[in-house]
């Protein structure tokens, strides 16, 4: 008996015996078995994909859960007992860039007074990542929690939010520097533009919604040349990538608060210095090389004019963060919908007293005993602006800031902390 196969497609067509009587009965009988046997295939076919996809999410889950480097009841653990807050009337605050510069000094201030705490930090390689791992140790050493984790990651920024209910976010997470950007233009817009982007859409759905305070820059002034710079000047001129991702920044925040009423306030610094600093600013790497003996690169100007720079002590800057997280006011939307105006504030952050680079090295020299071997060239075009000049009378009336520090007593201390930190004994490395 011929198969079905032979039956439907016979090698050897003129073997067959036409019945003209009954060959259309037939081929209409056959047409519809191979139909129903076609259907019942690709109904079998269907059910076996089906089956493979959800085996395969199974497997890919159950493997990101084994990977991923956060998660599970310890972690949650650790977080909640980290932002858990030991004052009357305290805030529980996400801290975004926690490892940094700024955001370990800040977390600190926060921890001592008795605000919750939670921190979030990257670890990137832009300067060495040992830094930043000794800031985690002593934020642990303090009882405060760093999530190693980007901000960029959405599950990760919502699982946060679902664990704790964040009075406040201070995010300080960014790519920086001016120079860097012509190398890697792409850092500056995944991390200022897209993590900034990220954290406001978990912030707007949160329930409740958190107080944002966020580092702008003084570097979207770019190109403003009337002194010294004011809230209200003109900063559609940057001179860098990193300034036009900063400026992106304060509109994009503008935005959410117009949208969606978070209450959202913008925080341009003035070149911040002090212990445990970035090894990429000038005041950093000068220590570094005149301890080491090894020439440093001073810019000048147009016209062999000296760059100035409003260089603003760490501690003051922790003040005016503190004091924007404390003066904050309520966002007032709920899921996702506004439900009335929300505060929308933008605040220079400076020491007001601009000092000229080469008096910067100066004093290293002084505090250092080390004379420094000086290579003068002219101001390539590489994005940095001649000079930086802040107006804080509206911080001073706002927020009661009032930088103490001045240039010289800030760097006794920074080099006092360097010469611990690296272990320099007579301007030679003990190690």
């Amino acid at each position: 008996m011929p198969s079905l196969e032979e039956e439907l497609f016979p090698s050897t067509p003129g073997k067959f015996k036409i019945d003209r009587g009954h060959t259309m009965n037939r081929q209409f009988n056959r047409c519809f078995a191979s139909t129903s046997t076609m259907f019942l295939w690709a109904l079998f076919l269907i059910a076996l994909t089906a089956s493979y996809l959800s085996f395969q999410s199974f497997v890919d889950s159950g493997s990101r859960y084994f990977t991923a480097s956060w998660g599970g009841i310890q972690w949650e653990k650790q977080i909640r007992s980290s932002a858990q807050i030991h004052r009357s009337k305290g805030m529980s605050v996400l801290v975004t860039g926690a490892a940094g510069f700024v955001g370990s000094h800040v977390s600190l201030a926060l921890k001592k007074r008795g605000d919750g705490v939670v921190g979030i930090d990257n670890f990137n390689s832009y300067y060495d990542p040992s830094l930043k791992k000794a800031r985690k140790s002593l934020l642990n050493s303090r009882g405060i929690f760093i999530v190693e984790g980007d901000i960029n990651d959405a599950r990760l920024i919502a699982k946060l939010f679902d664990i704790v209910a964040f009075t406040h976010v201070m995010h300080l997470a960014a790519q920086a520097g001016v120079r860097y950007a012509m190398e890697n233009p792409h850092s500056y817009v995944h991390s200022n533009i897209g993590g900034l982007v990220t954290l406001l859409e978990a912030c707007k759905t949160a329930n409740p919604q958190p107080s944002v305070v966020w580092a702008s820059s003084s570097s979207v002034y770019g190109l403003n040349e009337k002194v010294p710079f004011s809230e209200s000047d003109r900063t559609d001129q940057p001179a860098s990538l990193y300034a036009a991702t900063k400026k992106a920044g304060e509109e994009i925040t503008h935005t959410y608060n117009h949208i969606y009423g978070l209450s959202i306030t913008g925080l341009r610094f003035f070149t911040v210095y002090g212990p445990f600093g970035r090894p990429d600013m000038a005041y950093f790497f000068f220590t570094r090389n005149i301890l080491q003996g090894k020439p440093i690169t001073i810019f000048r100007g147009k016209n062999r004019v000296d760059l100035a720079r409003d260089f603003t002590y760490i501690d003051d800057i922790v003040k005016g963060c503190v004091a924007s997280l404390d003066t904050s006011g309520k966002s007032t939307g709920s899921g996702g919908k506004k439900r009335g105006p929300a505060p929308y504030r933008i605040f220079n952050l400076g020491n007001t007293s601009p000092v000229t680079v080469p008096t910067l090295v100066q004093i290293l020299e002084r505090h250092l005993k080390v004379k420094a071997k000086r290579n003068i060239v002219d101001m390539p075009g590489n994005g940095d602006v001649p000079f930086t000049h802040a107006n804080i009378s509206l911080a001073q009336r706002e927020l009661g800031y009032k930088p103490t520090t001045d240039l010289e007593t800030g760097l006794k201390k920074f080099v006092k902390w360097y010469l611990t930190y690296y272990g320099y004994n007579r301007g030679k490395a003990v190690h």
